[in-house]
C-alpha cells in the first residue's frame, strides 16, 4: 500500500534528520566541526491522476559552508601570523635601544662629556683617565646593542627552522586527506568529516605562510603560495627547506622533480613575517650600528693621531674595531693608558687644548648610515630609535586590525557553519513530531490492512 511506503520513508527521513542533528549537538564544541543537515525531497507520483505521491526520500546529507567565509578567514590568519610574530622582536629592539642608561646615546652623550671635564685641565691624570673609562663604556654599549641583534637573528633562524617540520607535516596531510575525500567521494561516502579535517589542517597552514586555495571538481584542494608555487596538487605535497650551501640561507621548495628558491620576505604568515623582519629591520640595523662604530672610531682615531701626547708624541688609536663577531664591534685595547691621548695640537705644550676642542667637536659631524642617511653622530642613534619606533607601532597597529579582522572572519564563519545549540533543539523536536506523525500513519495503515482482511475473510 502506498501509505505505507509513504509513512516509511517519512519515518526514514526523520531518522536521518534526527542523525544529523545529533551529531552536530556531539560536536558543538569541536574546532573546526561544520554543521550538517538532511536534505529530503518529495518522490513524485507515478503514473495516474489519483496518485498523490511515492513518500519522502533523502537526496544527500548538507554540510553548510560558505568558501568565501573560508577564504576570508585563512587570509586574516595569515596576516595575524605574520604581524603577532615580529612584534616581540620589536619590542624587545626598541626596549634595549631607547633605556636611557644601555642606549648606544648614552655611551656617546657620556663619553663627549669626559672629553668637555677634560677641556678644564687636559694635564689632570684622573680626568684623561675618565675619558679612557668613558670610551671603554661606549664600547660596550655598542657590543651589548650589537649583542642582542646577533642573538635576535639566531632565534629568527631557529623559529624558521622549528616552523618548517610543521609546515611540511601539514602540507603531507593535507594531500593525504585530499586523497582520501576524492576516494571516499567516488563511493557516494559522507566527507563532511574529512572535509572538516582538511579545512582546520589548511587553516594551521595559513598561520605560517599566505596560501591561495582551489576547490577541484573531484573534492581536492590545490593548495598554493600567494607568489604562485604549488604546495598541493592533489595528492602531490610539497616541502620546505634551508638551503644553505651559498653561504647566506635561502629558502627552498621541492615539488616532484623540480625545486625553486622562495623569497621568504614575501610570504606572508609567520614564514614571511620573520623574512621581512630579518631582511628589512634586523639586518639593516646590524649594519647601521657597525657603521656607526666604524665612523665614529675612525673619526676620533683620526683626530688623536693628528694631535700631542703629554710627551709629544703622536697619540695613539683609541678606539679598535672588531667586526661585530664574538668580540663585538668596538673595544678599547687593554693596554691604552691616560697618557696616549693627545689633547694638544702638534708642536703645541701638553696643557694646550686645541686638539681636544676638535674631539669634542666630532659629536656634531655628519656620518652616512645605511638605515637612515645623513646625521650627525650625536643624533645618530637617536634617529635609529626612531626609526624602530615607528616600525614597532605601524606593526601593533596592523597586528590589531589583523587580530580584528581574523576575529570577525571567525564570527562569519560560525554564523554559517557553526552549530547552533537552539536551533539544534528545535529541529529535534521538529524531527521526532516528523517521526511520531509517520509512525502514526503506519499504525493507522496497518489499521485499515487488518480491516481489510476482515472483510475479505
Amino acid at each position: 500500500m502506498t501509505i505505507i511506503n509513504n509513512a516509511l520513508s517519512g519515518a526514514i527521513a526523520a531518522q536521518a534528520s534526527l542523525n544529523a542533528s545529533s551529531q552536530n549537538i556531539a560536536n558543538l564544541q569541536t574546532r573546526g566541526y561544520t554543521r550538517q543537515g538532511a536534505l529530503l525531497t518529495a518522490v513524485t507520483a507515478g503514473y495516474g491522476a489519483q496518485g498523490a505521491g511515492s513518500g519522502v526520500k533523502l537526496s544527500a546529507m548538507l554540510r553548510f559552508s560558505d568558501s568565501y567565509k573560508t577564504q576570508q578567514m585563512w587570509r586574516a590568519n595569515a596576516e595575524l601570523g605574520q604581524r603577532s610574530n615580529v612584534q616581540p622582536y620589536l619590542t624587545q629592539l626598541e626596549q634595549v635601544m631607547g633605556n636611557d642608561k644601555s642606549s648606544i646615546s648614552n655611551g656617546v652623550d657620556n663619553f663627549f662629556k669626559s672629553l668637555n671635564a677634560v677641556a678644564e685641565d687636559p694635564t689632570s691624570g684622573p680626568l684623561r683617565g675618565q675619558v679612557v673609562t668613558a670610551a671603554s663604556a661606549l664600547s660596550e654599549s655598542f657590543n651589548s646593542i650589537y649583542a642582542v641583534t646577533r642573538n635576535q637573528q639566531l632565534s629568527v633562524e631557529q623559529q624558521r627552522a622549528s616552523i618548517l617540520p610543521k609546515f611540511n607535516t601539514l602540507v603531507q596531510n593535507i594531500a593525504s586527506l585530499n586523497e582520501r575525500i576524492t576516494a571516499a567521494g567516488a563511493i557516494g561516502t559522507n566527507t563532511s568529516g574529512l572535509v572538516d579535517e582538511r579545512d582546520v589542517a589548511i587553516d594551521a597552514l595559513s598561520q605560517f605562510a599566505s596560501i591561495e586555495v582551489l576547490e577541484q571538481p573531484d573534492g581536492s584542494r590545490t593548495i598554493s603560495l600567494k607568489s604562485g608555487q604549488p604546495l598541493v596538487v592533489g595528492k602531490m605535497a610539497s616541502s620546505l627547506s634551508t638551503d644553505t650551501s651559498s653561504g647566506t640561507p635561502v629558502l627552498k621548495a621541492s615539488f616532484g622533480n623540480s625545486s625553486y628558491a622562495i623569497d621568504d620576505a614575501k610570504m606572508g604568515g609567520q614564514l614571511g613575517g620573520l623574512g621581512n623582519f630579518e631582511r628589512n629591520t634586523l639586518l639593516p640595523l646590524q649594519t647601521s650600528i657597525r657603521e656607526m662604530a666604524e665612523q665614529l672610531a675612525t673619526a676620533v682615531n683620526a683626530q688623536l693621531a693628528a694631535g700631542n701626547t703629554p710627551d709629544g708624541a703622536p697619540g695613539k688609536p683609541m678606539f679598535q674595531l672588531n667586526g661585530g663577531g664574538a668580540g663585538g664591534v668596538l673595544s678599547v685595547p687593554a693596554d691604552y693608558q691616560a697618557t696616549d691621548l693627545a689633547f694638544a695640537a702638534a708642536g703645541e705644550p701638553a696643557g694646550d687644548s686645541s686638539n681636544l676642542q676638535l674631539l669634542i667637536g666630532i659629536k656634531q659631524k655628519s656620518i652616512t648610515l645605511s638605515s637612515v642617511g645623513s646625521v650627525t653622530i650625536g643624533d645618530a642613534d637617536t634617529q635609529l630609535v626612531g626609526k624602530l619606533a615607528i616600525d614597532s607601532q605601524q606593526n601593533q597597529s596592523l597586528l590589531a586590525t589583523a587580530t580584528t579582522i581574523r576575529r570577525q572572519a571567525e564570527d562569519d564563519w560560525a554564523a554559517t557553519s557553526g552549530v547552533n545549540r537552539d536551533e539544534e533543539a528545535i529541529n529535534l523536536v521538529e524531527f521526532q513530531n516528523m517521526y511520531q506523525a509517520n509512525m502514526k500513519v503506519l499504525a493507522v495503515a496497518n489499521t485499515l490492512f487488518d480491516a481489510t482482511l476482515a472483510m475479505l475473510g
